[in-house]
């Protein structure tokens, strides 16, 4: 079958179709005809070896498909890797049936960006009526779900930045009440000046480095800032105890597998978000489907942030 099979760590560049044998179901798992893989970021860290969790060579990367089972259920599931490729092997605890009103795009939305987004603002960062929120990269596949679901939920002020005029646009169509410019200089006094000259209550951060910094800087009393990512690959100045305890601040870190040790929740959190796509309440948004043939140009284009919303791959082309 036709895969991205890796031999060695690197960037994009290592990204190649290579024909490999078939995977072969093991105990208690399925195989599935992967009508697409999802691309998130994680992703380009997986290809370097630099995510959270080690990878092995050799390598099919992509952690999430969705497609259709030997007994014809449309599914989507959770796979940790092996995704980009024609067919892959699921557990049946981590796939999904995916309702006839969600398309496969908007159901590989929402396995990762949104359960992401839904877990941050409920759990980790305690959403509260009325509270002001900062969503950074408020075009990415996180973001623009999480514009959308902080105004269901009662946010008072959802400020988005995003790295383009158009991007911004486009966080403002989703629900944004303001979208600013991304850039870690001078970051601080646009949040503020954002939020009417107050800080902000909530952020949600994936980028990393100073970006984390102007932004720990912008929390209001009892804020929280949600760290879920290092887009930037670059380090935040150490976070001394003390600067915690002025302003009685929170700082909390998120990553999904933590919640897979819960499915049940995990499946009530994916059901949620079904039935708002499927009202029109949510409206998740596909910004590329790439040939699993330019994986090497989608992990490109994500990295220097050209895309919006979620990326997939087709492996019939």
């Amino acid at each position: 079958m036709r895969a991205i099979q890796i031999t060695e760590f690197g960037g994009p560049e290592v990204l190649t179709v290579s024909d490999v044998a078939e995977p072969v179901p093991g105990d208690g798992q399925a195989l599935i005809a992967v009508d697409r893989a999802g691309i998130n970021y994680a992703d380009t860290h997986q290809v370097e070896n630099s995510y959270l969790s080690k990878a092995e060579l050799p390598l099919i990367p992509g952690g999430e498909v969705v497609g259709r089972t030997a007994d014809g259920r449309r599914v989507v599931a959770l796979v940790g890797a092996g995704g980009y490729a024609e067919k892959a092997l699921i557990y049946p605890t981590r796939a999904w049936d995916v309702p006839d009103a969600v398309t496969d795009g908007q159901a590989l939305a929402l396995i990762v960006q949104g359960t992401t987004a839904w877990y941050m603002l409920k759990h980790s960062a305690h959403l509260q009526a009325g509270e002001s929120v900062l969503v950074h990269a408020g075009a990415g596949g996180v973001g623009h779900l999480s514009i959308q679901l902080a105004k269901l939920w009662g946010a008072g002020r959802v400020i988005a930045t995003a790295s383009s005029e158009e991007k911004r646009k486009q966080t403002l169509e989703l629900g944004a009440d303001v979208a600013i410019d991304g850039t870690p200089e001078g970051l601080k006094d646009r949040i503020l000046e954002a939020n009417g000259g107050k800080p902000v209550d909530i952020v949600l951060e994936m980028v990393g480095g100073p970006t984390f910094d102007e932004s720990f800087a912008a929390l209001a009393p009892f804020g929280r800032l949600v760290t879920f990512g290092a887009a930037s690959r670059q380090a935040a100045k150490p976070l001394e105890p003390a600067r915690l305890m002025k302003g009685s601040k929170t700082v909390a870190g998120f990553w999904l597998v933590d919640c897979l040790r819960d499915p049940q929740q995990f499946g009530t959190a994916l059901a949620e978000l079904f039935e708002l796509t499927a009202s029109g309440k949510l409206r998740p948004i596909v910004g590329g489907d790439y040939a699993l043939s330019d994986a090497t140009t989608a992990h490109q284009d994500m990295r220097d942030r050209k895309t919006i919303g979620k990326l997939l791959l087709d492996p019939s082309r």
